[in-house]
């Protein structure tokens, strides 16, 4: 189960492609963006998702809402999925599973993260979610819906 709109999104410091971290505390201070936590790299559903939110990119792009992808794979592993299907957002190395613990993200006993999407407004508090481990492009439609309203 997802964490509730309108609930405080739990804060989070992970090393992320392109050699640095991002810190939402600090990095996305008053910034609205969106969350998504899928299973693993080179998968085929997480490959279609990832792909999607890269041909939808430009509409979050355009609404000045950054897009962050986040599982446990390690950096190394990020940065070759990334650059083999040109993705222009970037990945988040969760390799404890602590911050899909904190968003309700990771299945309990396999310790695998859910594919789960979050749209976290400006005071960082959950504005959408959608959750559905079969229907990847079902996330992306839904972000852009609620970033409609």
């Amino acid at each position: 189960m997802a964490l509730k709109t309108g609930t405080q999104a739990p804060e989070f410091n992970l090393k992320s492609t392109g050699a640095k971290s991002i810190d939402s505390s600090k990095d996305l201070k008053n910034k609205a963006f969106i969350l998504y936590f899928y299973p693993k790299d080179f998968t085929k559903g997480c490959t279609a998702e990832a792909c999607e939110f890269r041909d939808q990119f430009e509409a979050f792009r355009d609404l000045d809402i950054p897009v962050l992808g986040i599982s446990r794979d390690d950096i190394e592993t990020h940065e070759r999925f990334k650059k083999e299907h040109k993705l222009p957002f970037d990945l988040l190395s969760d390799p404890a599973g602590e911050v899909c613990k904190a968003y309700d993200a990771l299945v309990p006993l396999i310790k695998m993260p859910k594919r789960i999407t979050y749209l976290i407004d400006r005071d960082h508090k959950i504005a959408a979610v959608f959750s559905d481990m079969f229907e990847s492009k079902g996330h992306i439609e839904a972000m852009l819906k609620s970033l409609e309203k």
